[in-house]
């Protein structure tokens, strides 16, 4: 799948980066919660919580941000967590959202075929994603989630056979192989910044160091190669299309009545 498991593991990191992790976090996690796309859809609202918890937000923020003091790589994770709710079920850029997104009543690992495979060329991107109503842009600026966390080496090392996938810079091969010494589950960041929220995802692709295949595709296909260099370029321009497009993601399948509920643990159904 295009976006591979994030693993959290607790290392330590600078102030500076922690505060970003801690800002993108808190966001994603709200997202995550109550996302939504815009007013009235499918009983997603601005003001969702405003009678029933109206101390909800500060009430999340504060929570969130104190576990990712404890831990900064959850911010990846989060990540992950929100694109599997919302296109299975169906630091960065800082936006307000509709609430009222419930959990859904099925969780079966069978559903997440539907997830782009991390050995997606950029035809198979865009039309994976396009099925879940992205255009292409869209699908880049999602795929920019990768400038957090990190990929398990089973997931990229077959392009490290002899001969190496030629997309990938020869200095970077040796890199991805002296992670994948370490077994298929070592892991391999996705840029040199694996805490921030930041476009060093997109220059990494500039110099063929993107870790999966599904990575590396968005610069070497035309379809793709002008939004990775305009994203590289443009950090400012990317955080302003991800949250646009994270919104948007949020409205994918809201569940309403007896097909959603609000869970009282959150790893299983009640």
């Amino acid at each position: 799948m295009h976006m591979p498991p994030v693993v959290v593991k607790k290392r330590g990191v600078s102030v500076g980066r922690m505060v970003k992790a801690n800002i993108v976090g808190v966001l994603l996690f709200m997202e995550i919660l109550v996302s939504g796309y815009r007013f009235g859809v499918d009983g997603l609202s601005m003001n969702y919580y405003v009678l029933s918890c109206p101390m909800l937000e500060p009430i999340v923020r504060n929570t969130v941000s104190s576990a990712l003091q404890a831990d900064p790589t959850l911010a990846g994770a989060l990540v992950r967590m929100h694109f599997h709710d919302c296109f299975i079920q169906s630091g960065g850029p800082v936006y307000d959202i509709p609430k009222g997104r419930k959990d859904g009543r099925r969780s079966k690992i069978e559903d997440t075929i539907n997830l782009p495979f991390p050995t997606f060329n950029a035809t198979e991107l865009i039309r994976a994603f396009g099925q879940r109503g992205f255009n292409t842009q869209e699908m880049v600026a999602l795929s920019g989630a990768h400038t957090l966390g990190v990929a398990r080496c089973a997931s990229f090392k077959s392009r490290l056979s002899d001969p190496a996938d030629p997309s990938i810079d020869s200095e970077f091969v040796k890199t991805l192989s002296r992670t994948c010494g370490g077994g298929d589950n070592a892991e391999q960041p996705f840029d040199a910044t694996r805490n921030d929220f930041d476009n060093l995802y997109f220059t990494a692709l500039q110099r063929k160091a993107g870790v999966l295949f599904s990575d590396q595709t968005l610069f070497t296909s035309p379809k793709t190669k002008p939004i990775v260099n305009a994203y590289a370029f443009n950090q400012a321009m990317f955080f302003l299309d991800f949250q646009q497009a994270m919104i948007k993601m949020g409205m994918l399948d809201v569940k309403e009545g007896s097909k959603g509920e609000v869970r009282d643990n959150c790893r299983k159904i009640n």
